[in-house]
């Protein structure tokens, strides 16, 4: 076996153990040894693409112990396409809200802080090349603990609670995708995906049995759905993304979320299969609640007075774009799932990145009215902010287009009248209302306050800049050249059976 194929298992052994080590560690040897890290894996991870783009995609056997004691991972240029955006993501969030980090969480606990970021990348790397359900809920749990203990990392009042709010959401949807995980093992006796899979192919030949299957499914559907925000679950969003650090919120809303939808979709591919899928009524719930989450995650974005509410309502509506596309059902619904997730996850962490720093120019106000003028006084941030709301409200060059053009594509191809004229209107319904909040946005932070002049403030960082021009590259990629990410997105999808 080529060295290569080692490398998914030492980013997931790396990252446990770079964990135990910031906890004896300082400061800024602790953040060194994060930052090592996700060079690391980013650069683990990019020769891992490689080598499965023209290699095909491979298993990685633990143990060398046949299943059900054994366990396996599993890369692909999917996979490995996807963690490596979320990599760059979770880097950039770090560097970006750096700053922060340190006037917000207190100096002896910024060693735990960056364990708990390895540990996350351990789990967001186990849950991409995990080829084992139960392995999955495992750091299913390690991620929720993980985030929870960085939410919670500043001793707020307000955030503790949002934190404890969190966890008892997040706990309720683990234990029902773990209810879901015992009811296919079952009916199965199977916890690898390709057993499972081959056992479910002959277990839904019987009428009587695909009632269980679909029960199955669904349990471990709303589980993952609790757990990234679907509607009607979304309502733990604004106090979780709003009151967090800016790294915290950035890495939980473009990252963790995000993780959680991508199992799901390895779910469905290899162990259901997508021909089972298209049989169960599962699809169809799906494009209505993703329908629902677009339209009235906007709406409750609308209506509040808080920016960093605002960009985490406006998470529930992307959340809803993403369960839609998985709703159209079919490869081309699938590949523009993905697609807007890894559009989405780069846009969404530098609006939690630059939001803050138009409170801060603005009185520490994120009220709408006093941020009145702060892209005046603070352009830098106005730019990324204005980048990022055109990408929300789908506007061409970037990524939040094409990711939309997609899903109008997707819908297109199923080839259901009925099914494409709700797909338009809930994309031009949901694209007014992403400019009416958005754009409005935009509007205010570059209109001068009545008796001043707009006076620039103080330049960023070089920590904030990089990072959030890393961002808008990939953004700007992504929305320039989407032939190229769907392509990988296709292969990938061929080969994850």
């Amino acid at each position: 076996m080529d060295f290569i194929c080692n490398l998914p298992l030492f980013m997931i052994i790396a990252s446990l153990f770079t964990a135990a080590l910031c906890l004896l560690l300082k400061r800024k040897a602790a953040y060194m040894v994060h930052s090592f890290l996700m060079v690391f894996l980013i650069v683990s991870d990019a020769l891992v693409l490689y080598y499965t783009f023209w290699n095909g995609h491979f298993t990685y056997k633990m143990g060398e112990f046949p299943a059900p004691w054994g366990n396996e991972i599993r890369a692909g240029v999917l996979e490995c396409l996807v963690l490596l955006v979320f990599l760059i993501v979770m880097l950039c969030s770090v560097a970006g809200g750096y700053r922060y980090l340190i006037w917000e969480i207190d100096e002896s606990k910024h060693n735990l802080y960056c364990a708990l970021l390895n540990l996350s990348a351990a789990a967001v790397c186990a849950l991409v090349f995990t080829n084992d359900i139960f392995t999955g809920y495992v750091f299913l749990e390690i991620l929720t603990l993980a985030s929870c203990g960085l939410m919670i990392a500043t001793e707020i009042g307000r955030i503790v609670l949002a934190g404890v709010r969190y966890m008892i959401m997040n706990l309720l949807g683990s234990s029902l995708f773990l209810l879901g995980v015992v009811l296919l093992y079952g009916i199965t006796g199977h916890l690898l995906m390709v057993p499972l899979h081959d056992a479910l192919a002959v277990i839904s030949g019987d009428p009587s049995m695909m009632l269980t299957v679909t029960f199955a499914i669904g349990v471990l559907t709303i589980g993952l759905a609790i757990k990234s925000g679907l509607f009607p679950f979304y309502f733990w969003m604004p106090d979780t993304y709003g009151w967090s650090t800016p790294t915290t919120a950035s890495f939980m809303s473009s990252v963790v979320s995000k993780a959680y939808i991508f199992l799901l979709i390895k779910v469905y591919w290899r162990v259901v299969g997508i021909e089972l899928m298209d049989r169960m009524p599962i699809h169809l719930i799906m494009l209505t609640l993703g329908i629902a989450g677009v339209i009235l995650g906007s709406v409750s974005a609308i209506r509040t007075n808080d920016v960093n509410r605002m960009v985490a309502y406006s998470s529930a509506a992307q959340i809803g774009y993403i369960f839609m596309s998985m709703g159209i059902g079919g490869r081309a619904g699938y590949i523009a799932a993905i697609f807007h997730l890894l559009g989405h996850s780069v846009t969404k962490s530098l609006l939690f990145l630059v939001t803050p720093r138009l409170e801060e120019v603005s009185s520490n106000s994120m009220v709408f009215k006093d941020l009145q003028g702060s892209g005046l006084r603070d352009r830098a941030s106005g730019l990324f902010f204005t980048i990022c709301s055109l990408s929300m409200v789908g506007v061409p060059v970037f990524a939040g287009f094409s990711s939309k053009f997609l899903i109008l594509l997707a819908g297109w191809e199923r080839e259901s009248n009925a099914v494409f004229s709700v797909i338009i209107i809930a994309l031009a319904v949901s694209t007014a209302l992403n400019a009416l909040y958005f754009l409005r946005t935009v509007i205010r932070i570059y209109s001068h306050p009545e008796g001043e002049e707009g006076e620039s403030a103080p330049r960023h960082k070089p920590e904030y800049l990089i990072p959030a021009w890393v961002l808008v590259a990939v953004n700007i990629f992504l929305g320039l050249f989407p032939a190229i990410a769907t392509s990988l997105l296709d292969s990938g999808f061929s080969m994850l059976f």
